[in-house]
């Protein structure tokens, strides 16, 4: 498998210091798992960061810092309990879907569009980003759109193409409200692509209005 498109430098700096929301980082991770380039980018930068913090001076914990982070601990015991249930079929089904993925708790397929269908992710954590999977038949045809937020879409199986180029498995295509664009699945097989978002599609045209009531994603 080649990989011809990555995320930004900015987007992997963010998750090597830890600071992307869960959606975000499943999203870049599911890259990283396909793409040697980008992991080595990655660690690269998570060592560059540790010689930084290395070679600051030493501070003095503030009063109380220790409880705090006690009670932190105490606080997130809940979270653990709460994780998906790994005795779920989970995501199995899907081909390409990192390991790491498949011990969420499965759902099922739903139709947003002709020829398209959507599969929820649920996490185990409040995100600002949802994450899902989203499956196009081969020739669909996307309603010219732009974001009223961002899209990361990582390409599991199958390929599209839009003015941006030609995306397959492997790749990653990142939107937003400055992106308007009209999306081609040029692929025999079925398109699967791993989406986080934030915001919502926004359609053009006569179609678009028509069809933007029944589009929930």
């Amino acid at each position: 498998m080649t990989v011809h498109h990555h995320p930004p430098d900015e987007l992997l700096t963010a998750f090597a210091a830890g600071t992307l929301d869960l959606g975000q980082h499943i999203a870049v991770a599911t890259h990283l798992v396909g793409c040697p380039h980008c992991r080595i980018m990655a660690r690269a930068m998570e060592q560059v960061g540790g010689e930084v913090l290395a070679r600051l001076p030493p501070a003095e914990m503030s009063p109380g810092a220790f409880a705090a982070v006690e009670a932190h601990l105490s606080g997130r015991a809940p979270d653990v309990a709460a994780a998906p249930a790994r005795h779920s079929a989970g995501f199995r089904d899907v081909p390409g879907l990192p390991p790491f993925m498949r011990h969420y708790p499965d759902s099922s397929w739903k139709w947003i569009a002709p020829k398209v269908h959507l599969r929820r992710i649920e996490l185990p954590e409040p995100s600002a980003t949802r994450v899902f999977l989203l499956r196009s038949r081969p020739g669909t045809k996307m309603v010219d759109h732009t974001h009223t937020g961002f899209e990361m879409t990582c390409v599991l199986s199958g390929s599209f193409a839009h003015e941006g180029g030609h995306f397959g498995p492997g790749d990653f295509d990142l939107g937003d409200g400055s992106v308007d664009h009209e999306i081609m699945i040029d692929s025999a097989e079925d398109c699967v692509c791993l989406v986080a978002m934030q915001g919502d599609l926004k359609l053009h045209g006569m179609i678009g209005r028509l069809l933007q009531p029944l589009i929930r994603m």
